[in-house]
Formats: structure tokens, sequence, C-alpha cells
């Protein structure tokens, strides 16, 4: 007994120690946003010396946050509803008909996994750039349909093979066409592990930086990271207004996984047994 309480207080210990670990950046974060960029340089691990919120309202006034929330929230929302919508159709495909192409189709695609945008994003930024198709919404979402679809098709394929194929073959006897077999029995079925791909690519592209610095120019089409930008000048960096515009851009998705924290847990289970 005594070894296994012994234990179990370790285990504690450990836990807490690496929350800890985990939430120190977060909260030093936030105790420089309570400071001006003269103190936080100084001494950037001291606790403020009273909590002022002007960084707060100077950040929401130069990132212009309104527009940039607006702007993240129309390009997450669509992008992962087309991420979603076209990738567990392709999974559907991929699973259910055995042909040569599909195979070679899905081997296509999950080793695309392995390569780093980095590597295609000077390549894609010239050609998309020769089209004259930069700075636009809809070619952001069509990157982002491009980046995102490999790992949603992977992870929708695994759990629709463990769907079993005598509910279709059960609608399609009753009249289903393979269409409303796949909208009115396996897309209901899908929500464990959709709401987990849904989650992890709302927390890719609201937090994104890369992507659209490479594709939005203009400042009216700027995200919220992207507006983080106007904190940096040629020499200086205003910090403490940057920190202050960081809680708030992360502040929303923060929000949306507290409450769907639950789902993507019970997505991760529920995937690993099918």
């Amino acid at each position: 007994m005594r070894g296994e309480k012994l234990f179990r207080y370790i285990k504690t210990l450990i836990l807490v120690t690496l929350l800890i670990i985990f939430l120190a950046p977060f909260l030093v974060i936030i105790m420089n946003t309570f400071k001006s960029t003269q103190q936080f340089v100084e001494n950037p691990i001291s606790l403020p010396t009273s909590f002022n919120f002007d960084n707060y309202i100077k950040a929401f006034s130069d990132m212009k946050f309104a527009t940039g929330f607006i702007n993240s929230v129309i390009i997450t929302v669509f992008g992962v509803f087309i991420i979603v919508f076209f990738s567990s159709m392709t999974a559907y495909l991929f699973a259910r008909f055995n042909w040569k192409i599909n195979k070679i189709l899905f081997f296509i695609m999950v080793a695309s996994m392995t390569v780093p945008f980095q590597v295609i994003m000077i390549p894609l930024v010239t050609i998309y750039g020769g089209f004259g198709v930069l700075d636009s919404k809809l070619t952001l979402l069509f990157m982002y349909l491009g980046c995102g679809a490999p790992f949603a098709v992977f992870t929708f394929h695994g759990f629709i093979k463990g769907v079993p194929i005598a509910l279709e073959e059960a609608a399609t006897i009753d009249g289903c066409s393979r269409l409303r077999v796949f909208f009115q029995i396996v897309l209901p079925l899908l929500k464990p592990v959709m709401s987990t791909v849904i989650v992890l690519d709302v927390l890719w592209i609201w937090n994104d930086y890369l992507l659209p610095s490479l594709v939005l120019q203009s400042p009216e089409l700027r995200t919220l990271p992207l507006s983080t930008y106007n904190f940096f000048s040629s020499y200086t960096v205003d910090y403490s207004p940057l920190m202050s515009g960081l809680v708030m851009t992360i502040i929303p998705v923060l929000i949306l996984y507290l409450f769907l924290q639950k789902y993507i847990v019970k997505g991760i289970s529920e995937g690993a047994i099918k």
C-alpha cells in the first residue's frame, strides 16, 4: 500500500511539474502584457507592478483587430468546411472502391504528408503569382485544401474502413443512391473523427502565419497572425502590445478548444478502436 501511495504521489508531482513547464511561456506572455516595452526588455520574467490594459487597447487599434478577426473567421470556417467536405468524400471513394488508381492516388496523398511546406512554398507562390491570382482569399482557401486534405483523407479513410458495409448494402436495397448512402448513412457515423479533424484544422488555419503571409498582400485581407506584424519596424519591436495582440489572438481558439475537448478525446479513442 505504501508503495502504491508513493508511486501515486510521484506521478502527481511529475504531472504538476510538466503542467507548470508547459504553462510557463504562456504565463510569461500574459505578465508582460501589463508592462511597458522598456520594462519587458529590462526583465521579461519579472512580475508587473500594476495591471494596466493600455497595451490591449493599443494592440486592438494598431492591429485593426476587428478586421483581422473577421478575416480569420471567414478563412478558418470556409477552409475547415471544404477540407472536411471534400476529404470525407475522397476517403469514402478510396475505402469503398477497389480501383487500382485509387490505391495509387491514396499512396501519393499519404506520401505528400512527408513533404515539408517550406520545400514547395517558393514554387507555389511563383506559379500562382504568374497566374496573377495571389492576394485572394479564394486562392488561400484552395491552398489550404491542398495542404490539409492528405491528413484528413488519411484519418477519414481509416475510420470509414471500420464502418460495417452491411449498413450501406441495406440502404442500397431500400433504394438509396450511392450519394445518399454517403450523406445519410456514412457521414453521420463520422462525427467523432470529424470533430477531431475540425479542431486540429481550426488550430492550424487560425494560427497559421506562413501561408497567409505568402498569399495575402493587402492590409485589409490580413488575418490576426499577420496583423501582429504591425508591431515590427525596421529597427525596433514594440513587445508589450505585440504580446497583448498574441493573447487576444489565442483567446478565441482557446475557448473553442475548451468547449470541444471532449469531442477530440472521443474522436481519437473511437478512431483508435476502429
